[in-house]
């Protein structure tokens, strides 16, 4: 869900659902007992079966060697077993962890979002171009200078000071050769 979506109000009460949790839990709780029963169960009648009860009573010496000497080569047979697993076990533990590593080689390592950076023409050009370049690049230099003219600016001058310059024949005479 995206964030500018607000969460729809809920349609159960909030007394209601707090009923509801706690019948859940007491519901997963007689499962949980109900399971354990079971597996002790379990237990005894498997341990029966493989195991029988041992009668000792009334046999002789020589009998109860000969007992021994089976009970002994099925602890035997039985650790062979254990062990044969736990040997299978430790190399699919490591399988899996090989695996593992080269799953996390092939996703690669987690890169941060790269943030802009400003850069000068310089090293610009001295990242591109590496070692190759030890002189540095000068951009500005290339660039065509352009002059600006300046635009002529009239002198502004009091008006009335002109004026008594200006009148009469000798001031049309020096409007006329300044042109």
């Amino acid at each position: 869900m995206s964030e500018a979506q607000p969460k729809p109000k809920s349609k159960i009460s909030a007394s209601r659902r707090l009923f509801l949790k706690t019948k859940l839990v007491k519901k997963a709780m007689a499962m949980l007992v109900a399971e354990k029963e079971q597996k002790v169960i379990d237990r005894e009648s498997t341990l029966s079966e493989r195991v029988p009860a041992l009668n000792l009573s009334g046999l002789s010496v020589q009998d109860l060697q000969t007992l021994c000497k089976e009970l002994h080569q099925k602890i035997d047979v039985v650790d062979e077993e254990r062990y044969d697993i736990a040997m299978k076990v430790s190399k699919s533990d490591a399988e899996i962890e090989n695996l593992t590593m080269k799953i996390i080689e092939l996703k690669g390592k987690k890169r941060p979002q790269l943030k802009r950076v400003r850069v000068s023409a310089e090293a610009m050009m001295g990242a591109l171009l590496g070692a190759k370049i030890k002189e540095s690049v000068d951009f500005k230099a290339n660039l065509k200078t352009v002059k600006k003219e300046e635009e002529k600016k009239e002198e502004v001058t009091d008006w009335r000071k002109n004026v008594d310059a200006m009148s009469g024949m000798e001031g049309r005479k020096k409007m006329f050769a300044a042109s």
